[in-house]
This record gives C-alpha cells, structure tokens and sequence, in this order.
C-alpha cells in the first residue's frame, strides 16, 4: 500500500503534471530553483501534517462542517510555516511574499484532505500528503532550473537567502557572470507556461512508452500456423 500511495503521489497523479493543481505558485514562484524547492517542501509539511491531523479527526467531524474545519486545520498550519520562514530565513521570505499564506488556499491542500485524508488511516494520509507535495516540489525544482538556467545562465542563485551568505560561492554559473546574460521570455511567466507544458509532453511521452512497452510484453508476437 504504502508503494502504490508513493509512485501514485510522485508520478501517476503527480499534483503539477497530471492534475494540474496549484498551479498560480508553480508558474509564480519556479523563477529559479531555491525559490521552487523552498515552497515546495513548505507545502510538503504543510500537507505532511495536515493529513496526518485529518485523518484522525475524521470520524468525529460532521459532513456539513468538513470543509470549514479542513481549512482551519491548514491555516493554523500554514501560519506556523509562515512565522518559521519570517525568523529563520526571513531574505526567503520577503522573496516567497504572499506566496507562503496562498498555501492555505492551494487547491492541491484541500483537495488531498477531502479525497484522501477523510476516508484513510493517519499513516497512509500522512504519506500520501508528504509525496504529494514532494511530487509538487520535483516539478517545482526541474521547472524552476530550467527556467534559471535559460533565464540567467545559472543554477543555484539565492541559495544564500536560506544558508547564509557564505552560501553565495555555491551559485554555479553556466554563462560567465560578467557577461551580464538574460533572456526574459524564460524568466517572465510565458516562460513559465512554455516550461511546463514542455515537462508535461515529456510526462506523457514517457508514460505511452512505458505502456507500449508493457503492452508487447504481454502480448507477444502471434506466430502464424501453417
């Protein structure tokens, strides 16, 4: 159970690449890959926690109230994230913005907890939510390196907001940074939608593949009779 609940999490139902959920911080925020990975494994323990809480609540919450206590539980959460960020990373925060609040409001949040964590045990609710996310935050890093790296010649920038200064040298630059290198359309949000839509026909590519594959190994050649 709990495989099928990780590769279903990561790949078959994949929160940005097949049900294209949150998708106002994927395009936002995957300017590069601190800032993509960063709200990503925020909303990771945000739903990490919040299934975990849902799911043992569950029995106790009335149909008509779900909803408005589902949220809260999230928001109460998402608050405590927010406060960690502003004290211990606070260049990340003032970066991330509105951002890391919008969590409670993620489509992909809410949705887990009422398809998931109200119908499931605390451990299965608490993987499947920690996956999703972490699903969400693959997307997040391999769309915001793109993006950096077509955008700016770079990978890694802004690493210092979350280690510290000294995490400056980590910055890796493809394209030598005097030469000033910059081309907007990856760094702006159409370069957001090219990106995503390029890792989407990938996703699907590889699954047809994999399922063409799959198929010729089930059924073998028919062998004419004579």
């Amino acid at each position: 159970m709990s495989k099928e609940i990780i590769r279903n999490s990561i790949w078959k139902q994949n929160a940005g690449l097949v049900q294209v959920l949150g998708m106002c911080p994927v395009l936002v925020v995957s300017s590069n890959i601190v800032n993509g990975v960063s709200l990503g494994l925020a909303t990771s323990l945000v739903m990490l926690v919040s299934g975990a809480a849902i799911a043992a609540i569950r029995q106790f919450v009335p149909n008509e109230l779900r909803s408005p206590i589902f949220i809260l539980i999230i928001a109460a959460l998402v608050t405590v994230v927010d406060l960690l960020f502003n004290a211990y990373a606070h260049g990340l925060y003032v970066v991330l913005g509105i951002f890391i609040p919008l969590i409670t409001t993620n489509c992909i949040v809410l949705a887990r907890a009422e398809a998931f964590a109200s119908r499931n045990s605390v451990w299965d609710s608490a993987l499947d939510g920690f996956f999703m996310g972490i699903g969400l935050t693959m997307v997040l890093a391999v769309l915001g390196g793109m993006r950096e790296l077509v955008g700016k010649g770079t990978l890694l920038s802004g690493i210092d907001l979350v280690f510290g200064p000294a995490a400056k040298a980590w910055t890796i630059y493809i394209i030598p940074a005097d030469m000033h290198y910059q081309f907007l359309l990856a760094i702006l949000p159409p370069g957001a939608f090219i990106g995503l839509g390029l890792l989407i026909a990938g996703k699907t590519a590889m699954d047809k593949r994999a399922e063409a594959r799959a198929q010729s190994v089930r059924l073998p050649d028919a062998v004419p009779n004579h």
